[in-house]
Order: structure tokens, then C-alpha cells, then sequence
């Protein structure tokens, strides 16, 4: 047994891949399922073990993806977002880092205990940080033509997938995830693999729709084919996704940073949005979780004007955020904003550019966002049913209960 984080993992006995849907809203499953677009879905649900777990708040792309691999919250990993203030420097700089990742993988003890690891990501920005410390393969789909033995584990990633490079803003960032992950399996060079994918199509296409449907279809080929090989699969996602419109149609957003000028005098504060990554295009960096920085003279005001505003959810503290979150209590701001279901967060109208918007906004960050399927393709009898489960569990259950 492996002790990682205060949990013990056990070594697998058979081939194990976890798989981070992005965005995976469990509606999406639920629709490509009942409209016959995910055959293998359908037999594992009724087979295997399936359930409703709750991601880390906030509901973003690499405190999750960091929960997952580490088996804990934030407050343990150190990872609260993809793009922080870093005080010490007053400087406002993206998570991508290794130095931010402060708790080992549960990846790196494997491949220290003698597994073969690889991990494969859609977007190059979380590829370090869920690689450091493990000897292995890992490279993204994004920088698939750009790999080395030296740095990523393996070489000619472009001539074992044999398909082109993908676009970064594409449903084939994450099927070159997929299509990668299958061939390494075949060609017998993992034992345990991280698969985590991008939520392009996810913030695009709502649940049930053809381009929805579509890329589940895909994902459901590449799952039957892991499971044909006898791989014991978890899948999960880092968080779900909703619409973030007003009833015609238009994104509904605060800009808060515009709000507390108004209410404060210019440069009184400073909003942070967690969401913000060099991938903004189909998101505008707009999510439904903010951090706030500001004088403690200004915080009685700053939280009631916020907390009267129409689609706020929660006005926290620093403290109370951390609690209710599991945050690193240093890592994030004054204050906490979390917004409704349909409602994002902006700092300034002026800074953010939405042109690029092809289709009504959907986003994620919220407590709205929580809810995440894990799936696994194996039977588990011994379930607790009053327990939380949590995306992070993912590794529990596929090394200490599915094989």
C-alpha cells in the first residue's frame, strides 16, 4: 500500500486509466445515454458502479484536476485556481507552475513504487503540474508535435497516434487525448494512466445537442476500447457547466471590479477571477467565483454592497472561504464572491472581450457547478451510501475497490 496525503492507495492488478472529462455536466451523460449516442456508457452504468460526487470549489480546470491527482482538497495541494495574486510579489500570474503544487501525486508514488505512468492532457497548461515528481510519460495533446524522450517520456507522439495536431479550440484537442491513450495501452506501456481532457465543446453545445452528442459518441468508442483491453476505468470530470445568459440570450455578468470602484474610489481594491487562463476565447474569463483584494477598513462595506447585488449566491471572508472551501486561506483574496447559477463574474466591462462568443455564454466556477458523475467499469458492492463522494475519489476507487 501507498500512504499519499494522509490515504492509502493500493497497487493495481490490472491496467487502470482515470479519465477527467472536462465540463462533464452529468446531464450530458444522461442525454447522449438515453438518445442511444453511448452504447458502452449504457452497459457500464447498469453494470458497473455509478455516481453523483461533488468537485472542489472553485469549480475550475486545475484545482480539480490537481484534487484528483493528489487525492485531497486545496488546502492540501495548494492549487485554489488557475491564476492568482501572488502577494509577496504584486503580481498577478497564471497556476502552471510545479512550485505553486505543494503535495506529492498519487501518480509519482505510483510510478515510484515501479509502475509505469503516463499522464496526457488536452491543453499544455496543466501538463507540469500533474507531471512533477513522476517518472513517466507526459505530454499534452496541444504540444503532441513537440515532444521529447528527454522531457515527456516518449518520442514521435504525432507517429503513434497517426492523426494531425489539433486545434487548440477543437473537440479534437481532447479525442487526440483519447486516440493517444488507447495506443499506449495497446502497445502495453502503461499500467496506471491520467487522462484529462478540455471542455471546449462542454462551454459550446448544451446537454442533448448534436455537438454535445457528437463528442460523447467519440469518448464512448475510445472508453470500449480501454475496457475491451481489460483496463479498470474511473471516469470523472473537474466540474460541470450551465448556461450564464439573461433571458435574451446575452451573458448576465457583475463586473465587479467596475462595482467596487463605484461604491470604494478607483484603485480601493482589486478583483481576481480564478477562471482566467491563456485559453479564453470560448469564455471570455468569465466565471461564477471571485476573489476580492482590499483594505480591512473597506471590507464591512465592500461585502453588504456586494451581497445586495441581484445573482450573488455568497460573500465570504478569507477565513470563511477557506473553511467552506478547503482553501489555502493565503492563496486567495479578502474576499470570496460566489455568483448564482445563471450569473458569471468580470472585473472591469472594459477587459473583457466577448466578440469571440460564437453562442450564448456557459461557464462554470460556482457552487452551481458541483455536481460531476464517477463512473467506474467494475462493479463495487461495499459503497457507503450516505457518504460524500468527491471527484477525488477517483483514485480510491479504481486502485483500492475495482480491481
Amino acid at each position: 500500500m501507498l500512504d499519499v496525503n494522509g490515504r492509502r492507495y493500493a497497487l493495481p492488478k490490472q491496467p487502470t486509466v482515470v479519465v477527467c472529462v472536462d465540463g462533464c455536466e452529468p446531464d450530458y451523460l444522461a442525454q447522449a445515454v438515453a438518445g442511444g449516442h453511448m452504447p458502452w456508457m449504457k452497459r457500464t452504468l447498469a453494470k458497473g458502479t455509478a455516481l453523483i460526487a461533488e468537485c472542489v470549489v472553485p469549480s475550475f480546470t486545475n484545482p480539480n484536476n490537481l484534487s484528483i491527482v493528489t487525492g485531497a482538497p486545496p488546502s492540501v495541494h495548494g492549487i485554489c485556481g488557475n491564476y492568482l495574486y501572488d502577494a509577496e510579489t504584486g503580481t498577478e500570474v497564471m497556476m502552471n507552475d510545479p512550485k505553486w503544487l505543494r503535495a506529492p501525486t498519487i501518480l509519482a508514488a505510483l510510478a515510484e513504487a515501479g509502475k509505469r505512468c503516463a499522464v496526457i492532457t488536452a491543453k499544455d497548461k496543466l501538463r507540469k503540474l500533474l507531471g512533477k515528481g513522476m517518472r513517466g510519460i507526459c505530454f499534452s495533446s496541444e504540444k503532441a508535435d513537440a515532444v521529447n524522450l528527454a522531457e515527456n517520456g516518449i518520442a514521435d507522439v504525432m507517429g503513434l497516434v497517426k492523426r494531425p495536431l489539433p486545434d487548440v479550440y477543437s473537440a479534437e484537442l481532447s479525442e487526440f487525448v483519447f486516440a493517444a491513450g488507447v495506443a499506449l495501452m495497446r502497445r502495453g506501456q502503461a499500467d496506471v494512466m491520467y487522462l484529462s481532457t478540455t471542455d471546449y465543446i462542454q462551454h459550446k453545445h448544451a446537454p442533448g445537442t448534436p455537438g454535445a452528442n457528437a463528442f460523447y459518441t467519440m469518448m464512448d468508442n475510445y472508453l470500449g476500447a480501454l475496457d475491451e483491453m481489460g483496463c479498470v476505468i474511473a471516469l470523472t470530470a473537474d466540474h460541470g457547466m450551465n448556461a450564464k445568459t439573461k433571458m435574451d440570450g446575452s451573458p448576465d455578468v457583475i463586473y465587479l471590479q467596475d462595482r467596487l470602484d463605484g461604491w470604494l474610489g478607483a484603485g480601493k481594491a482589486r478583483t481576481i477571477l480564478p477562471i482566467t487562463d491563456p485559453y479564453v476565447v470560448h469564455h471570455g474569463a468569465l466565471g461564477s467565483f471571485a476573489t476580492v483584494y482590499l483594505a480591512e477598513e473597506d471590507l464591512s462595506q465592500a461585502m453588504a454592497c456586494i451581497a445586495s447585488l441581484h445573482g450573488i449566491e455568497r460573500v465570504l471572508s478569507r477565513e470563511e472561504a477557506a473553511r467552506a472551501y478547503e482553501l489555502p486561506a493565503e492563496r486567495i483574496g479578502d474576499l470570496v464572491v460566489v455568483s448564482e447559477r445563471s450569473t458569471v463574474l468580470g472585473t472591469s466591462a472594459a477587459r473583457h472581450d466577448l466578440t469571440a462568443l460564437e453562442v450564448p455564454l456557459r461557464s462554470h466556477g460556482g457552487v452551481s457547478e458541483q455536481r460531476v458523475p464517477l463512473i467506474l467499469n467494475r462493479a463495487i458492492n461495499d459503497m457507503d451510501e450516505f457518504r460524500r463522494w468527491r471527484n477525488f475519489d477517483a483514485f480510491e476507487l479504481a486502485l483500492n475497490r475495482a480491481q
